[in-house]
């Protein structure tokens, strides 16, 4: 179950000084309740766990599959010997940086697709040429927290998921009784997460698939008048829309947020901002957030994700690796 570790933070002051004209002003208002440090931790579940971690890698499994991968917050040394490690079936060699192309070494011939679980929902594991293999474990932490947002609603909820990438985040808001809109400017991941949405046995559930950049198609739901009850926001450090659209998080993430704000239905129940790849901290996030849904109620928090070590045997109870910064707004 993923672990919970806060300290409140003062709700920040509204700046009352004249603000510098621009094409979309910040909301009025009061800023939310904040709250920080906020780290939301993940043991997995049986189908992915953090076995060891040392000497900038990771060894993980994923369903039946043991893999190698660069991780440079991995500074320790390793506690697991290394025979277990050299018997991992998949190594991924090549750039350091997490969105670095690559190559996998094989210690023997192995399926293009595996299946792997996550509670209800059935999906395939690929090996990719920039190390990610179909999923994002710590996001546990924040699919539990969203399905049950949902499920407690008590009324028809509206989710939109921006880079949505497999779909595993909207399978798991379908499977909670959610209306999913899911965008990818990637016709290749909107496939797999088409994949992942059959062998779930989802396929008669209300979600849209589409292929988009993701600031247009929500700059064009701001102009049609529709509204969202919950969004989820995973943008890369960098990226590229369908038509050539170029996305840098340092550049486009403030109007991003501002769309996004534009979009949440009065009576929204969250919004969710997580980061990867960048020099940043989470407070950077959590002001954008906290300024740009002034005038709502609810609270921000923010933090880290971060992975449990479980140990070959499962026991848990290991180091904790950081893989990402967040921050969520909860309306509720």
């Amino acid at each position: 179950m993923p672990g919970v570790l806060t300290l409140t933070a003062p709700t920040p002051k509204k700046d009352t000084a004249a603000r510098p004209k621009g094409p979309t002003p910040p909301a009025a208002g009061a800023a939310p309740k904040g709250a920080w440090p906020v780290m939301l931790t993940s043991d997995g579940w049986s189908d992915y766990a953090l076995l060891d971690m040392g000497d900038g890698e990771k060894l993980e499994r994923y369903g039946s599959l043991t893999i190698v991968r660069p991780e440079p917050q991995a500074m320790g040394s390793r506690r697991l010997g290394d025979a277990v490690w050299e018997a991992a079936d998949a190594v991924f060699t090549g750039d350091t940086d997490e969105e670095g192309p690559g190559r996998w070494k094989f210690s023997k011939k192995l399926p293009e697709t595996w299946p792997m679980r996550y509670g209800g929902i059935g999906f395939v594991g690929r090996f990719t040429s920039f190390r990610h293999v179909g999923l994002f474990p710590e996001q546990d932490a924040h699919w539990r927290w969203m399905a049950e947002k949902i499920r407690g609603a008590g009324r028809p909820v509206k989710v939109l998921n921006l880079f949505g990438y497999t779909g595993l985040a909207s399978l798991v808001a379908a499977e909670a009784g959610a209306q999913v809109t899911h965008v990818d400017a990637s016709k290749k991941a909107i496939g797999w997460a088409r994949e992942n949405q059959a062998l779930s046995g989802l396929e008669e559930k209300p979600i849209r698939w589409i292929c988009d950049d993701a600031t247009k198609f929500v700059a064009r739901e701001g102009r049609r008048g529709n509204t969202y009850d919950g969004i989820l926001l995973d943008p890369p450090k960098y990226g590229r829309g369908p038509k050539g659209e170029v996305w840098q998080l340092f550049e486009n993430l403030p109007e991003m947020v501002r769309l996004c704000r534009e979009i949440l239905a009065p009576d929204a129940l969250f919004l969710v901002l997580t980061a990867y790849s960048i020099r940043a901290s989470f407070l950077a996030t959590h002001e954008l957030l906290a300024e740009e849904l002034s005038g709502r109620s609810g609270t921000v928090e923010s933090g880290e994700l971060a992975l449990i070590e479980q140990g070959l045997d499962g026991s848990g109870g290991g180091r904790a690796l950081s893989t990402s910064m967040f921050s969520r707004w909860s309306g509720q």
